[in-house]
């Protein structure tokens, strides 16, 4: 069983305590989690040789978290990614949601997202255990909801985050966390040299502003095709349409659904699947991604730009960390062929992430 230790981080602007929630295993790994917006503050492995190195990016201070719009290791709610114009049809009512990247919703609204929450935080055996209440209409969003998530490290070094919700009306519900991962160490730089590999055979393909246009594209013969271990920078250039609107990969791929097995039991019985496989090219640190969702964002921080500054000072430059968000594909309210995320009032919501690290 993990062990959690908790400190003081500072106080929110409206005078509100936070705290950082340390989870640390037998063999050194340790997340350290933030009760506002549970944001991955922090995630420490011990390599063979004794060297401690921290795979993801984020802040050393409260009001940083509270001000930046990077979402560096939050979680994302009520729904993650975009909802084209911020319209959304429930039932026979359509909800007008805040527009807060360009035209469209992004990641819960910059106001009422849930990494703009104060979450409460308790220890339990299942490690720590985030809740939640969003009220009927915050957002603009239908339904109380009230959400629970848990992150706990197990002894083989394996990141567990599962998600329970459910509403009192009819909803949306896709939520996912935002993890900037450098498998060198954050203060690496760039993770243009380190390898990816995705479990997916297709792509959701995109418009010019990130929406997805409804068809699901085969990567075979594009710069999509991450079948492969790959250097993330290999293709990332290409003259491809895809890849240039959004200066680099954030995109969904369709997570092949298949078998696999999974460093911890699934304890939704719905099947976890393999979505990602990373390596550090200097440290040689890998990390093996599972998840119980279909798709998965793989975004290589093409927005990133140095501010705010990042812990111990470093900045954060482009490309210097990527993400993995596991979800419903975006925008997919407004594509009936995608899976839907939509909540029924009374129905309980679940999905797990897994993030496996190897330290040899």
């Amino acid at each position: 069983m993990s062990i959690i230790t908790k400190k003081k981080f500072g106080c929110l602007k409206d005078g509100r305590e936070a705290f950082l929630y340390t989870i640390q295993n037998r063999r050194g790994t340790a997340l350290t989690v933030c009760d506002y917006g549970g944001h991955m503050q922090a995630l420490k492995t011990q390599k063979q040789n004794g060297m401690i190195v921290d795979v993801v990016l984020g802040y050393d201070d409260i009001a940083v978290y509270e001000r930046e719009d990077k979402y560096m290791g939050a979680l994302i709610g009520r729904c993650s990614n975009r909802i084209a114009q911020g319209r959304l049809r429930v039932g026979s009512k359509v909800y007008q949601l805040e527009c807060n990247n360009g035209a469209n919703h992004l990641h819960g609204g910059e106001r009422t997202g849930f990494n703009k929450k104060l979450w409460q935080a308790a220890v339990t055996e299942a490690g720590l255990k985030l809740t939640y209440t969003s009220p009927d209409g915050e957002g603009n969003y239908p339904g109380t909801l009230c959400v629970t998530v848990w992150y706990d490290v197990t002894e083989d070094n394996a990141v567990t985050i599962r998600y329970e919700a459910f509403s009192d009306a009819d909803t949306i519900c896709n939520l996912t966390n935002h993890t900037y991962f450098n498998l060198n160490g954050y203060t690496s730089g760039s993770v243009l040299h380190q390898q990816i590999q995705l479990f997916a055979d297709a792509f959701t393909e995109t418009d010019c502003e990130s929406l997805p246009n409804g068809i699901i594209r085969d990567v075979t013969g594009t710069p999509m095709d991450l079948r492969k271990l790959t250097p993330i920078g290999r293709h990332i250039e290409d003259e491809y349409d895809q890849l240039k609107w959004v200066q680099g990969y954030d995109h969904n791929w369709v997570i092949r659904q298949e078998p696999c097995h999974a460093p911890v039991s699934d304890y939704m019985d719905m099947g976890l699947h393999k979505m990602a496989y990373a390596v550090g090219d200097q440290t040689g640190i890998t990390l093996t991604a599972y998840t119980t969702q279909p798709g998965v964002q793989f975004y290589t921080g093409n927005y990133l730009d140095g501010q705010p500054a990042g812990k111990g000072g470093v900045s954060f430059d482009r490309r210097c960390g990527f993400c993995l968000e596991a979800q419903y594909f975006p925008n997919a309210p407004a594509h009936p062929n995608f899976l839907q995320p939509f909540l029924k009032k009374g129905e309980l919501w679940k999905a797990q992430t897994i993030y496996a690290l190897n330290c040899q």
